[in-house]
């Protein structure tokens, strides 16, 4: 028994946790490769590397995924200090190589020489399709503005399928659970961020992140776009690009009239908290929302303004009016404060009254054993408790929003 778990305690140093072996990098300058300020790691490699994110068979395992900045050339080197070995060891190593592979478009480099000889020749690369929009956010540490672009693409702009292949890997390592597209429907829509940066003299771009929308038909004569996947890349993060491009976005659709209103493919919290903060900012001069009209309740009026200038659906709108509406009341005035709970509770309490209605129905054709059953599991008090909790989070969160708004 302790051979086998000298043997065990031997093979457990050739186990390498996958988020910190894969080592992402976008590189603008020759010098990026060294400079370990650059490095970035992915949140996640389930994906790829199931679910407890293992690599095993390697010590010392760095998997090397360099990127240029602006077309995304790919440089994907394996790093190692030693490897099981199948004659002495009798078990194999994990076949890494090939499930990066897997992932990453054919035609990347594996030595650091081709890939720094591409990147003289970035100066090239041009963002793909029609701009949209340009913004610049002041950055402490250059002690500049930096000019960013939107622009949106499709299938059709020379050299972008190839490009997308390469971008779209990234979502493996960033969103939960991530899948590629089928970039042979041309109902997809793409949105691209890009930095304008300057190296000997000349302007390059590089890519800073983007956004798939797909275009749902709605009978007879209307699209519903719909959201599918965002990503801001991790050096960008932080920096207000999300909300730029999501703003972009919508105002985009808004022009066009066979738009029926904008939607998302299961939205995750941090996307949610974001869409509040631009919807909001798109709302707030309607003259539907001015604050007298707040105090007076949710309104159809606000539904259908909402949807025909922005674009925004009923239960966004409402969310908006509940955001809005907060900042319009004084929450220490008992009146102002008990109303404004109220409203939101009303709308919060739906699900539970469902479930009330669905046990009348239940007791028309229980046996009452089974009644009792039932019952047990909804516990009134326990009802009051939890609404209370989901009220007080979303005031919260409301009140990030609002924060950031008074920012902006």
């Amino acid at each position: 028994f302790s051979g086998l778990t000298a043997m065990e305690k031997k093979l457990a140093e050739y186990k390498c946790n996958t988020n910190e072996a894969i080592q992402l990098k976008l590189v603008r300058f020759p010098e990026d490769l060294e400079d370990e300020n650059t490095t970035f790691n992915p949140e996640y490699s389930h994906q790829v590397f199931g679910d407890d994110e293992v690599a095993f068979g390697y010590k010392g395992l760095k998997i090397l995924l360099y990127y240029i900045a602006g077309n995304l050339s790919t440089l994907f080197r394996i790093e190692y200090t030693s490897k099981v070995n199948e004659k002495f060891d009798c078990v194999e190593a994990d076949d890494v190589e090939s499930k990066i592979r897997e992932i990453i478009p054919p035609g990347f480099c594996t030595n650091t020489d081709d890939f720094v000889s591409l990147l003289e020749k970035e100066v090239n690369f041009k963002p793909f399709g029609m701009l949209l929009h340009t913004y610049s956010i002041h950055n402490e540490e250059a002690g500049e503005d930096i000019t960013y672009q939107i622009y949106k693409a499709d299938m059709t702009c020379p050299g972008f399928r190839e490009y997308h292949e390469r971008l779209q890997t990234f979502l493996m390592w960033f969103i939960e659970t991530a899948s590629f597209i089928d970039v042979d429907d041309e109902r997809w829509n793409y949105f691209l961020v890009f930095e304008k940066y300057n190296k000997d003299g000349a302007t390059l771009f590089a890519t800073v992140g983007y956004m798939t929308v797909y275009n749902y038909y709605v009978y007879p004569d209307k699209t519903r776009p719909r959201v599918s996947q965002m990503l801001i890349l991790p050096p960008f993060q932080g920096e207000g690009h999300g909300a730029q491009l999501l703003e972009t976005v919508h105002r985009y659709y808004m022009t066009s009239p066979s738009v029926l209103d904008i939607t998302a493919e299961d939205p995750s919290e941090n996307y949610v908290k974001l869409r509040d903060f631009v919807l909001v900012k798109l709302c707030q001069d309607l003259l539907c929302f001015s604050p007298v009209k707040l105090m007076q309740g949710f309104s159809q009026e606000m539904v259908t303004e909402a949807q025909q200038k922005l674009k925004i659906n009923k239960q966004h709108t409402r969310r908006v009016y509940e955001i809005l509406r907060l900042r319009a009341t004084n929450m220490g005035d008992a009146e102002q404060s008990r109303s404004y709970r109220l409203d939101v509770k009303r709308r919060l309490i739906g699900p539970y009254k469902k479930k009330q209605r669905e046990l009348a129905k239940m007791r028309r054709c229980l046996r009452p054993e089974e009644m009792t059953n039932q019952l047990n599991q909804i516990d009134l008090s326990l009802q009051r408790e939890q609404l209370e909790e989901s009220f007080q989070q979303l005031v919260s969160d409301y009140r990030r929003v609002l924060e950031r708004l008074a920012q902006a």
